[in-house]
């Protein structure tokens, strides 16, 4: 990395000011060290940019008894990092909470309840949990190390799903979530960004952010909306505290949609907007026709995606039920398999 590059890092990372970094520009033209003027013109000490060297001017963690790969993901709140733990010598996703969410103690609080949630819970379409850690100032979970993509990336590249490909991730979903129901926990935020597809074949739930125990409106009031915008039920963009499976079901029906279209059927660069769609606007039953879809996939996606809770799937068994004996179903009337050879 150039000394421009890192004087510009260490501006986007907030360790300097616009100005700062300016008041610099004019000796590194002049080909002074910048290593040498973060210590006589900022005064910083020479460990301190050694070690902002080290870890990319903080993006980077170190945490004591981990080997740091590389970052895999961020999201809002955390970032997560391929890694070793030195130990075990095993690789493990390490999700650490940035350090500005860390003064934030709600979100410090949901973060420390999704790692010990996830450690108590065991199944194998949802990411395993090891646990909670804290290094100095910084939180961070180990997880279950994944290689794959999101659904979400899959898409962004550009993939396009089969009507069998998608049925057969929502059913993969919709068996974790049934999962989730049966230990008391409502997932809240259903979406291809939260499905992981692994190169060995395995579709993995990897978020459980948002989730509650016990009854839907755990941490949140009836005028806070939880999950996110694109994918809630009417419900949920109404307020998060009436949310329940069949609001996870309506979420996992838009995702559906998503993978089958190649985009979202409610879609502004305004929140409020789609919320407003969410709660108000149907799905187009012309444009699934237009393209293609079978009518049993149209069904599915309708009746997932009803506006009012009671005409949807009303649990996780009687959807799986439905799609399991459809996917058996066009199995059974797959003529194109080759026949079995006639024995001699």
């Amino acid at each position: 990395m150039t000394d421009v590059e890192f004087l510009a890092l260490l501006v986007h990372r907030g360790h300097l000011s616009r100005d700062q970094a300016q008041g610099l520009v004019e000796s590194l033209k002049a080909g002074a060290d910048l290593d040498g003027l973060l210590v006589d013109e900022i005064g910083w000490s020479e460990a301190q940019v050694e070690k902002l060297r080290r870890t990319r001017a903080g993006e980077i963690p170190e945490l004591p008894g981990y080997a740091i790969a590389e970052r895999v993901g961020t999201g809002g709140t955390a970032d997560v990092f391929r890694a070793r733990e030195k130990k075990t010598n095993r690789v493990l996703a390490l999700k650490v909470l940035k350090a500005e969410q860390t003064l934030h103690a709600p979100t410090r609080k949901a973060f420390i309840a999704e790692a010990r949630l996830l450690e108590r819970l065991d199944h194998p379409g949802l990411v395993r949990g090891y646990g909670i850690a804290r290094a100095g100032n910084t939180f961070f979970s180990k997880l279950e190390y994944l290689d794959g993509s999101t659904v979400l990336e899959l898409l962004d590249a550009g993939k396009a799903f089969t009507e069998d490909q998608a049925m057969r991730l929502t059913l993969d979903t919709a068996e974790v979530l049934l999962y989730l129901e049966s230990e008391g926990v409502i997932h809240r935020d259903v979406k291809p960004g939260n499905i992981m597809q692994t190169r060995d074949g395995r579709t993995v739930l990897i978020d459980l952010g948002f989730a509650a125990e016990g009854s839907g409106d755990a941490g949140a009031s009836a005028d806070t909306t939880v999950g996110t915008v694109a994918y809630l039920s009417p419900e949920q963009a109404r307020g998060g505290a009436s949310a329940d499976s069949r609001s996870d079901i309506y979420s996992l029906g838009i995702s559906l949609f998503h993978l089958v279209v190649g985009r979202l059927p409610f879609d502004s660069s305004d929140d409020r907007e789609i919320l407003r769609m969410q709660v108000m606007e149907s799905l187009s039953s012309a444009e699934l026709k237009s393209r293609g879809i079978s009518p049993h996939l149209q069904y599915f996606i309708e009746k997932m995606v009803a506006k009012e809770a009671e005409h949807r799937y009303q649990d996780w068994s009687e959807l799986i039920t439905d799609i399991r004996g459809q996917l058996t179903g066009r199995e059974d009337l797959d003529f194109k398999r080759p026949k079995p050879r006639r024995p001699r």
